[in-house]
């Protein structure tokens, strides 16, 4: 079997599977930064055969190989300068939500509420204490 050809699909499927193709080149403005996000698929198939014509006379064989790539920008990611935490992070969704990633962006504000009021709650009881040690 030739594996040439396999071996340049392979070679130039990887080529695409760069890091830079799924998380693209930074944009930056005066205020933030832009990291676009894409979704990557492949595909790849590889076949060989040989045989003999009718009656048996002459033969050959061959083989070839094909593959296909496809991308789809998705997200991007938006970094507020001077906007530290959560708070300086967006992401914006390029294409329509599916109803793990929406229940995921409508939790995550939740999540970050609850944890600022255990954080102040933890503080309160901290003081409590501290006050009836004086005591």
């Amino acid at each position: 079997m030739d594996v040439e050809p396999i071996k340049t699909t392979v070679e130039e499927l990887l080529k695409v599977l760069a890091t830079d193709n799924v998380i693209g080149e930074t944009i930056e403005t005066e205020d933030k930064l832009l990291i676009p996000i894409t979704k990557f698929g492949m595909a790849f198939g590889a076949g060989s055969g040989e045989g003999k014509g009718p009656g048996n006379q002459g033969g050959g064989q061959a083989s070839g190989a094909g593959g296909g790539a496809g991308m789809e920008p998705i997200a991007m990611v938006v970094v507020f300068k001077g906007v530290s935490g959560p708070e300086g992070v967006r992401i914006m969704h390029l294409t329509p939500p599916n109803p793990i990633s929406r229940a995921i962006s409508e939790a995550v504000p939740a999540v970050i509420d609850l944890m600022k009021e255990s954080k102040e709650t933890v503080k309160d009881l901290t003081k409590k204490e501290e006050k009836e040690e004086i005591e």
